[in-house]
């Protein structure tokens, strides 16, 4: 850029700065901006509201900087605990002013606070935090496992809550969710998903205080139908997630015929003791009902069911996956719902004629989930895509009997698709690629186990779908080398890649990985052809990656394994189960990946016994979850076990 276009930029007004930044949609295209002149940055302090922090040593300098935060997100810094709180909030009687607003400041008009999986975060941290945050409205503990009674009390000091997630916090119990009751009463949302102490009672007492209650999760709860009782009593209720309650039957169901005025979306997939004839309970009385999730709760749709849906004129959205279902029943469902989304995954009956007949009502289909029905074949296909022009999804796993022919149509009308999943449809081959690839905007393609794609596929793809962020591969034998050129060629969003098992792929296919610079989530397992080299290319190029998978990649020395420790510094999970690393190697990747969270490190038959104890005592602070062979349970020290449960991790034993 030229002296004199800066000098023109820079004129612009305050607001009118705000006003271009504000249309840079990307994280990468902000960072570039906070570089270009110290007036961007300035923009850039004053206008960022929301922060997701990545490495707990970039913590207090972001917090000092940023401090009109109202969003404040540390799910992925895992060396979150109390001791780090305690750095971030003014210390009591301290006179000097600058301390407060570069330690406190941040904190005082924060709304929103996701702390999920901060597992070394305790009562004392949290209690602080909800402390310095007077305007709080939101807050996300969930996966946080050894949460209970004492941090629900911390919690329910934040009087302003609208929002809070729990979800596997399996210490709450009754008393500490009625601590929340009684000082949040406008909670309008709240997920209690996998609180397994939670019973009736505090159901019913949660029902009594938050009456403004729009959102419920209590899936997974061993609560009653008492619980469908007092939840029928929510005046505001819209949505109403119960999934896998094995105590919950069609009685309990009976209790919201008549309550919940408001509800528009219910979830009861996998509640085993629920059948259509509780569903004919809960549609009778809301008609307005908008999303219905009876997916492996309903064996068969008997015929009141179906007639009760006539009456659902708003409905957009049902999943009777795993349910018994018979061309009457795709004959009710297209003349009288007009849907935007429908699953059918594992249904039985579902085939040619079925989806014809569906398809011909329900033209609007967005979402269309048909994996595993295995009688489907490209007439059911051209159905699809003559008459969903609009599609966006479309799920077709295991349906064995698609050809390039069901390819063909989908590329010629739907071309708004987005999403497709052809995994293990032997019948998909390179043809029927070139003729998908002309959706240009596909962002997820799964293709796992199509064993007659090769490169001239994939080069397809690369070549005209740039906007693919989401591409699996597994066990695609066919494909080498020249496919990963042409990815990295065209694909410069790719997030996500599964190449595990694709035998012909090389460390030259890993050197045009490595130019794949947004990939966050590579699984390459049973890659035999890849060494050091192409490992260590992956490392130097693929700063963002996060999630890797290197199971049973035997021929990768240390020099691949040093690359990853000295380069991939943002790993977050980390499989080297059956790798021939060694006891220093294993030592450097665990220390110096500080933000890694899970680790299997299963039959590393190159690492001794200290080998292990070495590396565990390097990662043991932010170490959330690892994986070992079973002997070494009686091999490895007390101390080391001890320490590892105290910081709230978890050793799973192979």
């Amino acid at each position: 850029m030229s002296s004199g276009s800066t000098k023109n930029i820079l004129s612009f007004t305050e607001d009118l700065l705000i006003r271009v930044y504000e249309k840079l949609s990307s994280g990468t295209d902000r960072k570039s901006w906070r570089l270009v002149c110290r007036e961007f940055l300035r923009v850039d302090l004053v206008t960022q509201n929301h922060l997701r922090v990545l490495r707990v040593e970039f913590l207090p300098g972001l917090l000092r900087k940023y401090t009109r935060l109202q969003s404040l997100d540390l799910s992925v810094c895992p060396r979150i605990d109390d001791g780090t709180v305690s750095m971030l909030l003014p210390r009591h009687g301290s006179g000097s002013e600058s301390d407060s607003l570069s330690c406190g400041g941040w904190a005082r008009g924060l709304k929103c606070l996701v702390l999920s999986r901060a597992t070394g975060l305790g009562f004392f941290g949290l209690e602080a935090l909800v402390h310095v945050c007077p305007l709080l409205e939101s807050v996300d503990v969930s996966y946080c496992s050894g949460f209970g009674d004492r941090e629900a009390a911390a919690l329910s000091h934040a009087a302003g809550l609208r929002v809070l997630k729990m979800g596997k916090c399996l210490n709450l119990s009754d008393v500490g969710l009625a601590k929340i009751a009684v000082r949040c009463e406008r909670l309008e949302c709240l997920s209690l998903k996998w609180c397994m102490e939670i019973t009736d009672l505090g159901i019913g007492l949660l029902c009594k205080k938050c009456v403004d209650l729009k959102s419920l999760d209590i899936s997974y709860l061993k609560v009653r139908n008492e619980s469908l009782r007092s939840i029928a009593s929510l005046k505001k209720l819209e949505v109403l997630a119960m999934v896998g309650c094995p105590l919950v039957d069609d009685f309990g169901l009976q209790f919201l015929e008549n309550g919940c005025p408001m509800l528009q979306g219910m979830d009861v997939s996998r509640c085993e003791c629920v059948s259509s004839s509780g569903l004919i309970s809960v549609i009778k009385g809301h008609s307005g009902l908008r999303e219905l999730n009876a997916s492996y709760s309903c064996p068969e749709l008997c015929t009141t069911f179906l007639h009760c849906l006539k009456g659902l004129k708003h409905l957009k959205l049902i999943r009777i996956d795993g349910s018994r279902i018979s061309e009457t029943s795709f004959s009710v469902i297209s003349t009288h719902c007009k849907l935007l989304e429908i699953g059918l995954s594992k249904c039985v009956g579902v085939n040619n004629m079925g989806i014809m007949q569906l398809v011909s009502g329900c033209v609007d289909l967005r979402i269309l989930n048909l994996t595993c029905c295995h009688s489907i074949t490209d007439a059911a296909i051209s159905a699809i895509a003559d008459s969903c022009r609009n599609l966006v999804c479309l799920k077709l796993e295991s349906c064995d009997m698609i050809t390039d022919k069901s390819l063909y149509q989908l590329g010629s009308f739907c071309l708004l698709l987005e999403e497709i999943d052809l995994t293990d449809c032997c019948g998909v081959n390179d043809k029927g690629l070139e003729y998908l690839s002309s959706c240009s905007g596909l962002q997820c393609l799964k293709l796992g186990l199509c064993t007659n794609i090769s490169d001239r596929g994939l080069f397809n793809i690369g070549s005209n779908c740039p906007k693919i962020h989401e591409l699996d591969l597994y066990r695609c034998t066919g494909i080498g080398d020249e496919s990963l050129a042409a990815l990295s060629k065209g694909c410069k969003n790719l997030m996500k890649l599964n190449l595990s098992y694709c035998s012909g792929v090389t460390d030259r296919g890993l050197e045009y990985v490595g130019h794949m610079h947004e990939l966050s989530d590579l699984e390459m397992r049973g890659l035999e052809k890849v060494t050091g080299a192409g490992l260590a290319a992956v490392a130097a190029g693929c700063k963002r990656l996060g999630d890797l998978d290197l199971k049973h990649c035997d021929k990768v020395d240390d020099s691949g394994f040093w690359a990853i420790a000295c380069h991939a510094k943002n790993i977050r999970q980390i499989n080297l189960s059956y790798c021939a690393i060694s006891d220093m190697a294993l030592c450097m990747v665990m220390a110096n990946l500080t933000r890694l969270q899970d680790a299997k490190l299963v039959h590393l038959n190159n690492v001794s016994v200290e080998g292990f104890e070495l590396a565990l005592r390097a990662c043991f602070v932010q170490i959330k979850k690892v994986k070992l062979f079973a002997p070494l349970s009686d091999l490895l020290s007390s101390e080391i076990l001890e320490n590892l449960h105290a910081k709230g991790c978890k050793i799973r034993w192979d």
